[in-house]
């Protein structure tokens, strides 16, 4: 493609007077569109020539003329062969076809719907034809191909489609758009940019879906054929998107259809603490606020996942500033359930289950039975470390009767504690007792009386030293 450069001729008078007659003749029928289309592109050759007139603002009303010429005749063939010509003719100017494609583009919807899908295919191949590799095009490709996608996405939604075609047609489309590197694109706006991130996304978490319920349970998500990889892919594409971006509020839309996005896949690895922290930024959010159900509802699935979620610093960091949230105390049920793990005592699970379950089972999240498991297994894992900040040693029968669990349940739970470095604990299996607390050596305990020694001298130096005042205050009275 060819750069601007100094006009050196105006052909404007003639590029006038070509257009109003080939548009007449044209229409009367008077010449075919191939002869009006001849004698535009040799005064179009005129204009664009460098060394002789470089005329842009010609070049670029003929080039537009002759693909109108086409669509007003209704020539889609000679339409495409037109656009694809222009596009390749020896020092075209990126100006001119650049306004050609935006022309054509803005034809697409007209074309499809009066002529069909059929044409309208061929033209849409055409555009990203034209626009493959070019840089001064990768936005009106990105949107044509967006286009194209959507086209596909809505033959996975036929009533009549096969298996095999709606996952082809799913397939296609989600490539079709995870092709396009949107994020480097500097001349799209940023929250178009956005939105094809998230289109991306969304595509990709649809293909997953699909393959993740073509593979048997059994085999896991990382079996041969599962949509693993697209999860991966979506993953990524979360990261691509600026979060400070979201928070304007002329992005608010952007921002709820990204964190719906980025809770499917937090929810497909069970990572409870991201789904946690992507719902209270929903509930962050002014319009969700401003509804009293939609933010009742965003705050009730903070404190569902922030309690499934295993116990590390940062999960019992949100759960205490949840505790503190003065919105929580108008949910009595949630604030309950939130203060039963801050609080260190133990919860037993029947009385929990009896207590909470009749509710809690009723909602979409815990309606699931591996997420009331895992709300088993967190109760547990609470008993467990208050046992272990009381209790020194324990008989492991009795620590079983405070679980609520098997003998081969607890140390199993015993054992996922310990290696995840959550507690400090020795089992003697031969005594059935369990220890809480490790062996100190003689440099520990030194260190440990050399302590407590220096605080009982300063607590004697202390009381001395008021005894002494109060003395001599004694004494001045009596005196």
């Amino acid at each position: 493609m060819a750069e601007v450069r100094k006009q050196e001729k105006d052909f404007t008078k003639e590029v006038d007077e070509l257009l109003s007659e080939t548009s007449a003749l044209v229409k009367s029928g008077s010449v075919q569109l191939s002869d009006a289309l001849e004698r535009l592109l040799v005064l179009e050759k005129q204009t664009r020539n460098a060394r002789l007139a470089n005329d842009l603002p010609s070049t670029t009303r003929l080039a537009k003329a002759a693909i109108e010429l086409c669509y007003e005749s209704r020539d889609y063939t000679q339409l495409n062969s037109t656009i694809s010509l222009l596009s390749k003719k020896h020092g075209q100017l990126k100006v001119v076809v650049q306004a050609i494609v935006e022309q054509a583009i803005s034809w697409l919807p007209g074309i499809r719907q009066e002529q069909g899908v059929e044409k309208w295919l061929e033209l849409v191949e055409t555009l990203r034809s034209v626009t493959e590799g070019k840089i001064f095009l990768e936005t009106p490709r990105a949107r044509v191909t967006l286009a194209l996608s959507h086209y596909h996405e809505t033959l996975s939604k036929a009533p009549n489609a096969l298996a095999a075609t709606i996952k082809e047609a799913l397939q296609t489309a989600s490539d079709l758009l995870s092709d396009l590197q949107v994020e480097t694109y500097s001349s799209m706006e940023r929250r178009e940019k956005t939105e094809f991130i998230l289109e991306q996304m969304r595509l990709l978490i649809a293909v997953a879906r699909l393959k993740d319920a073509e593979v048997p349970a059994k085999q896991g998500k990382n079996a041969l054929g599962s949509g693993e990889p697209e999860w991966v892919k979506a993953k990524v594409g979360g990261r691509k998107v600026n979060e400070s971006f979201l928070k304007e509020k002329a992005n608010e839309d952007l921002k709820l259809k990204y964190y719906d996005l980025m809770i499917q896949q937090a929810l497909h690895q069970s990572a409870y603490l991201e789904v946690a922290k992507h719902y209270e930024k929903v509930w962050d959010t002014p319009s969700i606020k401003e509804d009293e159900s939609k933010s009742r509802a965003a705050l009730e699935h903070i404190v569902y996942y922030v309690v499934l979620a295993p116990h590390d610093n940062e999960q019992s960091d949100m759960l205490h500033h949840l505790f503190a949230n003065p919105a929580l105390e108008k949910l009595e049920l949630h604030y309950n359930l939130v203060k039963s793990f801050v609080t260190r005592e133990l919860m037993r699970w029947p009385g929990i289950e009896s207590l909470y379950g009749p509710f809690l089972r009723t909602t979409p999240v815990f309606s699931v039975s591996k997420q009331w498991e895992d709300l088993h297994t967190r109760v547990v894992e609470h008993n467990l470390r208050v046992v272990a900040q009381y209790y020194t040693r324990i008989t492991l029968s009795r620590l079983t009767v405070l679980l609520d669990l098997t003998p081969q349940q607890t140390e199993e739970t015993l054992a996922r504690l310990v290696v995840s470095h959550t507690i400090w604990a020795r089992v003697d299996r031969p005594a059935g007792i369990v220890n809480f607390r490790s062996k100190r050596g003689a440099e520990d305990v030194m260190n440990d009386w050399s302590s407590d020694m220096q605080k009982l001298l300063g607590l004697v130096e202390k009381t001395w030293i008021g005894m002494n005042a109060a003395q001599a205050a004694q004494s001045r009275i009596k005196a």
